[in-house]
């Protein structure tokens, strides 16, 4: 990412404005924009907001940070569900091809969506910015044999980068 200046510095928003442009970039998880807005309020480059953004999520308690793992939802859904997801997750899975899938690909999404929710207690996350549907099947098969230890924390690190790719969208756009 590079040392983008952030066209609207932090501290000229206000709380109202900071919250509408970035309450979304964590899933579902205002907290983080709402103590990024106190925290951070002489930040003015894209790389210091996502890096305070990114240690009030490292810094949370641990049930904080897996509600913030359960907010996110499963890949793949039915076309009928769609208006559930928030516009980011909507906008990313269909990049991905996500909402394209045949039958036997939503067989296999849904079965590895419900052996890794029993396994982790929280959906499967992944950026998929950039990945294709069988990158994304892949990293599921993959990542479902890690440990939970291993698995929280590479959850986190892709929150992170979702994160990340939203926040630079959001400057793109604004």
């Amino acid at each position: 990412m590079s040392d983008a200046v952030l066209k609207k510095a932090a501290a000229s928003l206000t709380r109202e404005e900071f919250m509408a442009r970035y309450g979304g970039v964590y899933e579902r998880s205002t907290w983080v924009a709402e103590a990024a807005f106190y925290k951070a309020r002489d930040i003015s480059t894209l790389p210091a907001l996502q890096a305070a953004m990114r240690n009030i999520v490292d810094d949370a308690p641990e049930a904080q940070k897996l509600q913030l793992m359960r907010a996110h939802p499963d890949l793949t859904i039915a076309q009928a569900d769609i208006g559930k997801l928030t516009a980011h997750s909507a906008a990313e899975q269909r990049g991905a091809g996500l909402l394209e899938c045949s039958p036997e690909e939503m067989n296999q999404f849904a079965e590895l969506n419900g052996a890794y929710k029993t396994k982790f207690g929280f959906p499967f996350i992944v950026a998929v910015k950039g990945l294709t549907r069988d990158d994304i099947l892949s990293a599921f098969k993959r990542r479902i044999e890690n440990s939970k230890a291993a698995e929280q924390k590479t959850a986190l690190e892709q929150i992170h980068k979702i994160a990340a790719f939203r926040l630079a969208a959001i400057e793109e756009m604004n």
